[in-house]
């Protein structure tokens, strides 16, 4: 490790000490049982808010609970269930194609490792990061907007690649914290550190936050 990626490591590892006393039980948002519950729902909440999502799940699992019956869900059913969460149409052929994978290629049960699950229809690292860090407890990296957004203010990452972003952010976050990390840095962007607004004078880690455009 170079010195860049140690002093970006210290640095991060500060800020997390931080944030996990700013958000002491920080637990993803969206609701789910199982693993297929949470790949599902964090598909649909592309461009959607969780909270929709979660209006959403209850019907969708009660008449579909498992890969199998969501395999063979006739595309219109689905379509009507999750018209809310928006892009409905793709979204109902990504989860029902998604299920059909896990069902054909790996017994009709989510598949732990995260390049199998980052394979599925509509699913991709993201989602597989997600489910495999609050699934299986697999060290996770989880690149969404929230993080995305931190990590470049923080200039602990600075590409717009969110694959390269996890690349970068699992070079300097030890193994054991990355899955942490993924969720304080999250609540951080959605409750201090937003995207139009950030509340600059509020904020815990501002003294190692190099952001030129904060706000007074």
């Amino acid at each position: 490790m170079d010195t860049s990626k140690e002093e970006k490591s210290k640095r991060a590892l500060e800020i997390l000490s931080i944030l996990e006393s700013v958000y002491p039980d920080p637990k993803p948002l969206l609701d789910y049982t199982n693993a297929f519950e949470l790949l599902i729902a964090t598909i649909l909440a592309a461009q959607c808010t969780d909270g929709q999502v979660n209006k959403v799940t209850p019907a969708l699992f009660k008449t579909y609970p498992d890969a199998r019956n969501l395999a063979a869900a006739p595309l219109p059913g689905l379509e009507t269930i999750i018209r809310s969460t928006g892009f409905y149409r793709n979204k109902a052929k990504a989860i029902k194609n998604a299920s059909a994978a896990i069902v054909e290629r790996f017994g009709g049960e989510v598949p732990q490792s995260i390049d199998e699950m980052a394979s599925l229809p509509g699913c991709g690292r993201k989602t597989a990061n997600v489910v495999a860090g609050h699934c299986f407890g697999i060290p996770a990296i989880m690149v969404d907007t929230h993080l995305k957004r931190v990590a470049d203010r923080l200039s602990l990452s600075t590409s717009a690649n969110p694959d390269r972003i996890e690349r970068e952010l699992r070079e300097i976050i030890p193994e054991e914290k990355q899955t942490g990390f993924s969720l304080h840095v999250n609540y951080h962007g959605r409750y201090r550190c937003k995207a139009k607004k950030p509340l600059c004078p509020e904020c815990e880690i501002t003294r190692f936050c190099p952001y030129p455009n904060k706000t007074a």
